[in-house]
C-alpha cells in the first residue's frame, strides 16, 4: 500500500540482499510500522546494496539521501567509535534497553553523527570463525591462524589481525561466495545464522568454538527527518522498534541453535578450543574491540566521555 497524502513518508535502505534473514527481519519491522502507522507514518523501502552500497548507507542517511537505514554500526565506527560497545556486549538489546544503554547510545549518535538511533535489531547473535581446511592448534591449544587468508571486515578486523595474526582480506558480504569458491580466502567470520542463505557452507568445513562478539545491526534515522515527524509518528516508530528488539532477539536466539545444528548435520565439523585456550581467545576478542573503541574515543573531541557507562550498561555483571 502506498502512502496517503496525510502520511509522513520515510525512505529506507537495508544493508544486505532481500534474501538474507537479517533483511527479512527488518522488513517485518517495516510491515509492522506501516500497519500500526497507517494514516500517520509509512516506511517506503528503496532497496538494499544494489541501490546504495552497504558502506555508503550510513553517510546517505546522515546526509539525507535516505531517511533511514538498517545497517551495521561497524560501517560508521570512525564517526561513532562507541559502536564497539555493541560488538563487545555479552548480552542483547532487551537488557541494553532496560539498562538505559540504548538511550545513551542514541544520544551519542545524535551528537556525533546527526542521526537518531532507533533500535538495535537482531541482537545477541554471536560470531564464529569458519574455515575451509582443518584449523591448526599450537602446543598450548591456541588457534594458529598464521598464513591464513581470512576475510575480514570492520566488525572483527582488530581481533583477527592483532591476536590471530591472520592475513586480512577485506571483502563485502556479496563478494565472499566467489572468494571462497576461487580460493582467494581460506576462512571467514560470520554470525551463527544466515550462512546457508549465503551458501557459504558449500565451501566452509570447520567451525571454531567458542563463539564471540555480538551482531551490531540497527536502524538509524536522519535526525532532521526524525525531528520533522509528528509526535504520533515518532511514538509509533519507537514503540514498534522496541517491540522488534525483543521479538528479534528472542527469535534469533532460538534460530542460532537450530541453524548451527543444521550446519553440523550437513557435515561441518566443530573445532572446540579448550579451557584456558578458550578463555584467552574470548578475552582477546573482547579486549581488541574495547581497545579500538577506547583509542578512537581518546582521539575524538569528546574523549572518553560515556566510555565506562556504556560498557557497564551493555554488559551483564554476572557474565564478566
Amino acid at each position: 500500500m502506498g502512502a496517503s497524502a496525510e502520511e509522513q513518508e520515510i525512505k529506507a535502505v537495508h544493508a544486505f540482499p532481500q534474501s538474507l534473514i537479517y533483511t527479512q527481519s527488518f522488513l517485518e519491522f517495516v510491515d509492522e510500522v506501516n500497519k500500526q502507522g497507517e494514516g500517520v507514518v509509512h516506511i517506503r523501502v528503496l532497496g538494499g546494496p544494489e541501490v546504495i552500497g552497504l558502506p555508503q548507507q550510513p553517510d546517505a542517511v546522515r546526509n539525507g539521501v535516505a531517511d533511514m537505514a538498517y545497517t551495521a554500526a561497524s560501517f560508521y565506527s570512525g564517526t561513532v567509535p562507541e559502536r564497539d560497545v555493541l560488538i563487545s556486549s555479552n548480552t542483547n538489546a532487551i537488557y541494553a534497553r532496560e539498562s538505559g544503554g540504548l538511550d545513551l547510545l542514541n544520544k551519542v549518535h545524535q551528537e556525533k553523527m546527526g542521526v537518531y538511533y532507533l533500535g538495535w535489531f537482531d541482537s545477541g547473535v554471536n560470531y564464529n570463525l569458519y574455515t575451509i581446511n582443518e584449523p591448526k592448534l599450537d602446543a598450548e591449544g591456541n588457534l594458529d591462524m598464521s598464513g591464513i587468508r581470512l576475510r575480514s571486515n570492520p566488525v572483527y578486523d582488530a581481533f583477527f589481525t592483532d591476536y590471530l595474526k591472520a592475513q586480512p582480506i577485506s571483502l563485502p558480504t556479496t563478494d565472499v561466495y566467489s572468494a571462497l569458491e576461487r580460493g582467494i580466502v581460506d576462512a571467514t567470520g560470520w554470525t551463527q545464522i544466515g550462512m546457508k542463505d549465503l551458501n557459504w557452507d558449500k565451501f566452509l568445513n570447520y567451525r571454531i568454538e567458542p563463539s564471540f562478539y555480538s551482531t551490531d545491526m540497527g536502524v538509524i534515522v536522519n535526525l532532521k527527518k526524525w525531528n520533522s515527524l509528528s509526535d504520533e509518528a515518532k511514538d509509533i516508530l519507537q514503540r514498534v522498534a522496541i517491540e522488534h528488539e525483543r521479538k528479534s532477539a528472542e527469535a534469533f536466539a532460538e534460530l542460532s541453535e537450530t541453524q548451527q545444528a543444521e550446519l553440523v548435520d550437513g557435515g561441518m565439523t566443530p573445532v572446540v578450543l579448550e579451557d584456558e585456550a578458550a578463555a584467552r581467545y574470548l578475552k582477546a576478542a573482547k579486549d581488541a574491540s574495547l581497545k579500538r573503541m577506547r583509542d578512537r574515543m581518546e582521539a575524538s573531541p569528546h574523549g572518553l566521555e560515556n566510555y565506562d557507562e556504556l560498557v557497564e550498561k551493555f554488559n551483564k555483571p554476572s557474565a564478566e
